[in-house]
């Protein structure tokens, strides 16, 4: 998909979240995220998108769903490739990243019941910015079990479409005020 047909395809998929009011449901994220992920040939799921909170010092997952369950990223993480592309406000392109160090706390989360945990072998990150200021993160991964193909590289222009997608979705980020809802509890009906 060309540059300028996935930041169409994010611009939609934001307003129709922005018309919903509120924050964006979990089918809403999920289409987003398969949009982006089909513009990579990647599944949805290995599409992560993250929110910086508003004091600055946590990552919170929105999407996949199952890690927004799990935890938050402070930005004191060392060898984190989200919390380096907030720090150094730009994207980064990481096509050896079983070797790269890295917190692999996340990864190791069954993300579907069909699907078991796969180690992510390359990944293309970038900022989402509004105003000067991140936002988030997106990122755009290729898994596969050590050894297995993962697919082709990630490049320069990868990055760039991942970075103008990621600065439209960090626009309406930004405009969202409060945590999302907590899910209800169903023994609390």
């Amino acid at each position: 998909m060309a540059e300028m047909e996935l930041a169409l395809a994010v611009a939609k998929a934001v307003e129709e979240m922005r018309k919903a009011g509120g924050w964006p449901a979990e089918d809403a994220l999920a289409n987003l995220a398969a949009q982006i992920g089909g513009a990579f040939n990647v599944k949805r799921d290995e599409v992560a998108i993250m929110r910086l909170s508003a004091d600055g010092l946590m990552l919170s997952f929105l999407f996949p769903a199952r890690l927004a369950k799990i935890g938050t990223i402070p930005v004191t993480t060392t060898h984190s490739l989200a919390v380096k592309t907030i720090r150094d406000k730009r994207g980064e392109c990481v096509n050896n990243f079983g070797v790269y160090k890295h917190p692999t706390v996340f990864e190791s989360v069954d993300l579907s019941t069909e699907e078991k945990a796969t180690p992510i072998q390359k990944i293309v990150s970038a900022p989402m910015i509004a105003e000067g200021k991140v936002a988030g993160v997106i990122q755009v991964s290729r898994k596969a079990k050590p050894g297995d193909a993962a697919g082709p590289d990630f490049t320069s222009q990868d990055l760039s479409e991942l970075t103008t997608a990621g600065s439209i979705l960090g626009k309406y980020l930004s405009t969202l005020r409060a945590a999302p809802p907590k899910p209800a509890d169903p023994s609390k009906s």
